[in-house]
């Protein structure tokens, strides 16, 4: 039975005319929120029927693939909303079967339009011709799908963490970062751009590789982050080698190619220098915002400032630095600067930007990363925490660098 998304809340009982608790019972049904996706069932067309009557309910559910992560968490929320409107217990049953073509087809079609919007025509995009004996990007990429995050009606802020070289905290930043700003309520995607050096799904906790539907990916949200890296990909002890071109392709992939939703952030782990990777990301979302994370001593100072430059010169605005290691809180209270001082306050002047931030030295970030939960999550009010909710209202109190909205574009 072909699956196709309703703008009604249930499609049971066709013609038959409703009770009012029936309505009620759909409607609810249908509003239940797909933790996976972030979307209503009743609008991705994953209910297809809901059927009261004297023994109870039954809902009939289409998951789009066998083994989707959440459908679990489904069940679990249709009973709940069920038993709201006093319908709970034996009284339930939920059955679940999986979508065919033509249902993933039109799932597809729903998630390319904002939540509540009309769908656009089921139709195949146009790709462009490879030359003869061409084969096609990584994990089977074709060029040419538009970029949504460089909409004209996008309300995604893209903020690169950049640092000119590794060892500074630049990935536990970024993540620390990013559920920190989960946690005030924003929606984040995490894109681990660092493709030779990947650690933010270990750092993240994140145990299970993204779905698909289909070609689509849809990356797994964890602590309130939906976070995409090469690391899914290619295993922990497996070095990427690979050139400019292949990764320029990867990377566009995950930008095109996954479901990020509509999130108020997307973050974007950069690796360290100046290299094949970070002119990509210039090229391709050049409404990105810089973030400069640095350490306090004067070396690191100076090789961050030029990854700060690489970006300006890339017509990347730099928001903002970062000093992370800035102190160590000894048992009596005393801070202790284990790596010197200054060299945050010194990089923001010459750039003539804010200090957004310092980070302390807190055993707990580095126990954190290496066990897979972020101290922002496993000590909320202690002192690195702290810090990274700080330095989240910092990012947000500075709005983006550029408005863009079509009644200003020029013709």
């Amino acid at each position: 039975m072909s699956v196709v998304p309703q703008r009604r809340p249930f499609a049971a009982n066709e013609g038959r005319g409703l009770a009012k608790s029936d309505a009620e019972l759909g409607a609810a049904v249908a509003a239940v929120i797909d933790p996976e996706l972030g979307r209503a069932v009743g609008e991705l067309g994953m209910v297809r029927a809901v059927r009261g009557g004297r023994r109870g309910v039954e809902v009939d559910l289409a998951i789009p693939v066998a083994g989707w992560p959440s459908t679990g968490e489904i069940e679990g929320r249709v009973r709940a909303v069920l038993a709201q409107v006093g319908e709970g217990g034996d009284r339930v049953s939920v059955s679940v079967s999986v979508m065919d073509d033509a249902g993933r087809a039109a799932l597809r079609a729903a998630l390319a339009t904002p939540a509540g919007g009309e769908p656009p025509p089921l139709r195949a995009a146009p790709q462009p011709a490879r030359p003869p004996g061409a084969a096609p990007g990584p994990l089977g990429h074709e060029e040419g799908r538009p970029n949504r995050f460089m909409a004209p009606g996008s309300r995604t802020r893209v903020v690169g963490v950049s640092s000119g070289k590794g060892g500074v905290g630049k990935s536990s930043v970024t993540v620390n970062l990013a559920v920190a700003l989960a946690a005030k309520g924003f929606e984040v995607g995490l894109l681990d751009a660092d493709v030779y050096g990947f650690s933010v799904p270990a750092m993240l906790g994140v145990d299970r590789p993204p779905a698909a539907i289909d070609e689509l990916l849809v990356p797994p949200v964890v602590h309130g982050v939906r976070c995409l890296s090469m690391g899914y990909f290619v295993p922990d002890d497996q070095p990427v080698i690979w050139r400019g071109p292949m990764l320029h392709k990867a990377l566009e992939q995950f930008l095109v190619d996954a479901y990020w939703g509509e999130p108020d952030f997307l973050l974007i782990d950069m690796p360290p220098g100046t290299g094949d990777v970070a002119l990509s990301l210039g090229q391709y979302l050049p409404r990105t915002e810089v973030l400069v994370v640095t350490t306090p001593q004067p070396a690191a100072q100076r090789v961050a400032q030029r990854s700060a430059f690489a970006a300006k010169r890339l017509k990347l605005p730099v928001r903002g630095v970062i000093e992370n290691l800035s102190w160590f809180t000894g048992d009596d209270g005393t801070r202790y600067e284990l790596f010197g001082a200054g060299g945050g306050r010194t990089l923001a002047d010459e750039l003539d930007v804010p200090l957004l931030a310092r980070i302390p030295l807190v055993p707990a970030v580095r126990l954190g990363a290496d066990a897979g939960v972020p101290v922002r999550v496993s000590d909320p009010d202690g002192e690195a925490a702290q810090a990274f909710d700080a330095l989240a209202d910092a990012v947000t109190g500075l709005g983006p660098s550029r408005v863009y909205r079509r009644e200003l574009t020029v013709r």
